[in-house]
């Protein structure tokens, strides 16, 4: 089957573009965006992707207020063969400009959810380390990824009731990756590829002259499977810069962590994270929470709208909660993001703390899969 980009010599294999080398099911393609108000006052979370070997492309945008609603919208199609038609339902994913300008639309539907969302990168796109996971004699996840920091500007739309996006106070993070991890519906027989342990943390935070990025992986006994810090240059949104310049990334190392934990649950409530850098200075940046978000809003861990389940021809739907009334404890709800205030020294920067912490670690005590602290 061809596609408008076979035209282009891009191609990896002899078969055109629209047939994957693998036919490994759970390959993916995904663009993964965060958004928040300086102040804690909002929080939009945005997922769009292809799953070839599933025949599915769907989609998310996900709005939690500082008064706890959070609005979910979710679609997906059944993907016949062209990735590069970004459409599911009513949403769209706009490349306007590669690794620059993307833009993101909910046209009005049935549902009284809608936006167009701009999402505009202030730093280069940088390549992170791959992601290898095994389970027993199996490869369940193998991805690759860059990320870019940006601004925000548009508008979100529920129910007759607008929130206003702008630049100046609204700042975001784009995850691009691609590979393959646990997708779609849940596998039947004895190998399933969900982990029994993970212990993952992921701090990118917006300083007034530079962008910090801090990420790791621990097994339960504290050792790392993948870990990153860097620094990253800045520039204005409407500036023309080189987005693969690499000299505006500076390495560092991703030190330690001190967490605290509201109590009867496994949320973080303040975080301690050192970054060293090639001089052998040491940078320590204290995170305190704002606003939470949880990835149930994007498809984590969704019983029915999960990452790649198949809906049919077309679908969509609206789901709407209080992040205050729900059970943080509940499996579904332990990937969290949330808004935090960091400060290191006299400097204070907005950004977000990720956390997905489930199974046994033994230095903050936890034993069984889901027990709070």
């Amino acid at each position: 089957m061809l596609i408008k980009f076979d035209d282009y010599p891009v191609h990896q294999t002899a078969e055109p573009l629209s047939y994957m080398a693998s036919s490994e099911r759970n390959m993916y393609a995904r663009y993964w965006y965060n958004g928040y108000d300086f102040d804690g006052d909002f929080y939009i979370g945005v997922a769009f992707a292809a799953y070839p070997n599933r025949e599915v492309m769907d989609g998310a945008v996900s709005l939690v207020r500082k008064d706890g609603s959070q609005h979910s919208f979710r679609a997906s199609r059944h993907l016949t063969g062209d990735r590069t038609q970004l459409f599911a339902g009513p949403m769209r994913h706009d490349i306007v400009e590669p690794m620059k300008t993307m833009r993101i639309v909910v046209e009005p539907n049935d549902t009284g959810f809608a936006c167009d969302l701009w999402f505009h990168a202030t730093t280069v796109a940088h390549e992170e380390p791959a992601d290898h996971m095994k389970q027993g004699v199996r490869t369940v996840a193998q991805m690759k990824r860059f990320s870019q920091f940006g601004r925000w500007e548009g508008w979100i739309e529920v129910n007759g009731e607008r929130t206003e996006i702008r630049p100046a106070t609204t700042y975001g993070t784009k995850d691009r990756s691609w590979g393959w991890r646990w997708t779609g519906e849940t596998e039947k027989g004895v190998s399933r590829d969900i982990p029994s342990q993970f212990f993952w943390l992921w701090a990118p935070i917006h300083w007034d002259n530079r962008c910090t990025h801090w990420g790791q992986h621990e097994y339960e006994d504290s050792k790392r499977w993948k870990q990153f810090a860097q620094v990253f240059q800045t520039f204005d949104k409407d500036r023309d810069f080189d987005t693969l310049d690499e000299a505006q990334v500076s390495e560092a190392i991703c030190g330690d962590h001190r967490l605290q934990f509201a109590k009867g649950s496994r949320l973080i409530s303040r975080a301690e994270i050192d970054t060293t850098y090639s001089d052998g200075r040491t940078e320590t940046f204290v995170l305190e929470p704002l606003l939470r978000y949880h990835m149930y809003g994007t498809g984590y861990n969704h019983p029915e709208w999960g990452h790649g389940f198949y809906k049919g021809k077309e679908a969509w739907t609206l789901e709407s909660w209080n992040i205050n009334e729900i059970d943080v404890n509940a499996p579904q709800f332990m990937h969290v993001q949330q808004v935090v205030r960091a400060t290191c020294e006299d400097a204070v920067g907005v950004g977000v703390l990720e956390q997905y912490i489930v199974g046994p670690h033994t230095r903050y005590g936890m034993k069984g899969f889901l027990d709070p602290l």
